[in-house]
């Protein structure tokens, strides 16, 4: 379509005598067409006009074909015009929120307070260096977006082109407009149209006063900057498919206390396996924590890692199938992903030839913790890296010993397994059907062990050893840089869940 301002009159098509085709190009040109077609005098449909042949067509013609083609576009145009205004709400509401500036309402996000770039302090942190100046800029732009997650990107820099946020200066205390690429000082305010507040409502999941209690109940430290909890075997720790309750959704309602934002995950735990989870309250401590553990699966290749002093251990205790040839040792050995029944499902395992497949390097500290005659024995895993499922497919693959629990890497090891006997529990059964009915949330923490006929996942994150991160951003904050060698470290212990005590106690006897 050839929008004509109303100005022009379609007087008769301009040909150049040496050019075989009409030269309808030249009229003047909208830039866009406006949804309003009185606006518009005439419409030059040129798909349709079928003026090419050979010889130039005589103006008689060309005016006849020029005029019927005026008509259909026309009609074609009012139709296009209605299904449009008709078919766009999205971008109906982009043009409220953007028009809705000029009504003088605004949603005033907080002020803005000073940020630590917790990716370069966590690898400052990383390699015991000094941090030197952690404080960096913000952005208008990804102040925005830190304050409002909800919103879609697109429309936050469609707002910005078109000059429709303000900023309200902590200086001087004036509003005016801001680009994108401003930077903030600390206590400046800015100014959204009022109507983009309804996107920025986020979904509050209500929990019982019992849920809240029992969420709560696992905390095992909390400071300013981090929540520790003892996650419980069988709560995934995000949502998805099938997935109604996951630890995420609940922290956010249950772990928040007074705080405006909920605490975000930086590390994640199997849904059967349990133990220590750490979760950042700000955003500077959760870029921090997140930077502290990819670090430490980056530098677990490197020959010199392992003479530093390592900021992050973590060391689980697993109840495995079989024993270890040695008593102690190193798993390094490649993972990879791959897919099984067409696609339906997949699975980790080794990769014997890392050069040519894909596969992600994987490292596994070991020993032995005690042995039963029973043909079972515990383990003490320190994971050197973060791979999915790493210490289930070393211990099931490379090492020969599957954990107890896991029958997607271990179920050919459970079919020979025989059956314990179930002597001397009737004292500790009466205590898990008291457990079993008070645990919310569906969660049976009473059955499972090694005397069950099914047992459960014997894999808990028994303790973790990380470095004080309330402290390292408080001194980065007030004083620009940090030695971090002299940072101090927290540890934190999780007991054993109810059905690996059981099974320490079974093998024990």
């Amino acid at each position: 379509l050839i929008a004509i301002p109303t100005s022009h009159r379609l007087t008769k098509p301009f040909f150049n005598p040496s050019d075989r085709f009409p030269c309808f190009f030249l009229f003047p040109l909208f830039s866009h067409l406006s949804p309003e077609p009185k606006q518009l005098k005439t419409f030059v449909f040129m798909r349709n006009l079928h003026l090419f042949s050979r010889e130039p067509p005589s103006s008689t013609f060309a005016k006849f074909a020029a005029k019927m083609c005026c008509t259909a576009a026309g009609q074609l145009l009012r139709s296009l015009c209605t299904t449009t205004a008709e078919c766009s709400p999205k971008s109906q509401q982009q043009d409220s929120a953007i028009d809705s500036g000029k009504t003088g309402k605004w949603f005033i996000l907080p002020p803005f307070s000073s940020t630590v770039n917790g990716t370069a302090a966590g690898k400052a942190l990383s390699s015991a260096a000094t941090a030197g100046k952690a404080s960096t800029e913000t952005t208008a732009l990804k102040w925005v977006l830190r304050c409002c997650p909800e919103l879609p990107r697109n429309l936050v820099q469609k707002l910005f082109r078109l000059r429709q946020v303000r900023r309200e200066s902590a200086q001087e205390g004036q509003v005016k407009r801001v680009t994108a690429k401003d930077s903030m000082n600390v206590g400046d305010k800015i100014l959204l149209p009022g109507s983009v507040n309804v996107s920025v409502t986020e979904k509050e999941l209500h929990c019982s006063e019992e849920e809240v209690e029992f969420i709560r109940s696992l905390v095992l430290y909390k400071d300013p900057a981090i929540i520790v909890v003892n996650k419980p075997p069988g709560l995934p720790v995000q949502g998805g498919i099938g997935i109604k309750r996951s630890l995420d959704e609940l922290s956010a309602t249950c772990l928040s206390y007074d705080y405006s934002e909920p605490p975000r995950l930086v590390h994640r735990l199997d849904r059967d396996s349990s133990g220590i989870l750490v979760m950042g309250r700000t955003q500077a401590s959760t870029t921090f924590l997140h930077s502290i553990f990819r670090e430490k699966t980056f530098a677990a290749p490197d020959k010199d890692a392992g003479r530093r002093r390592r900021i992050l251990q973590r060391r689980y205790w697993a109840l495995v199938i079989g024993s270890p040839r040695r008593a102690n040792g190193i798993v390094s050995a490649p993972l990879g992903k791959v897919v099984l029944d067409d696609g339906k499902s997949d699975r980790v395992t080794v990769i014997e030839d890392p050069e040519n497949t894909s596969s992600q390097h994987a490292i596994t500290q070991y020993k032995v913790i005690k042995a039963s005659s029973h043909g079972y024995t515990w383990l003490e895993l320190c994971p050197l890296t973060g791979r999915k499922h790493q210490i289930r497919v070393h211990c099931a693959e490379v090492l020969g010993t599957p954990l107890v629990g896991d029958f997607k890497y271990g179920w050919q090891a459970h079919r020979k397994l025989k059956q314990l006997s179930q002597c001397n529990l009737q004292s500790d059964r009466s205590g898990e059907l008291v457990d079993k009915k008070r645990l919310p949330l569906g969660l049976d923490l009473g059955n499972g062990s090694v005397s069950d006929k099914t047992p459960r996942l014997h894999l808990h994150c028994r303790q973790m050893v990380l470095p004080d991160v309330f402290q390292a951003l408080e001194d980065i904050e007030t004083r620009g840089d940090y030695d971090f060698s002299r940072l101090k470290t927290l540890k934190f212990d999780a007991p054993l869940p109810r059905f690996m005590d059981q099974s320490w106690n079974i093998l024990s006897s």
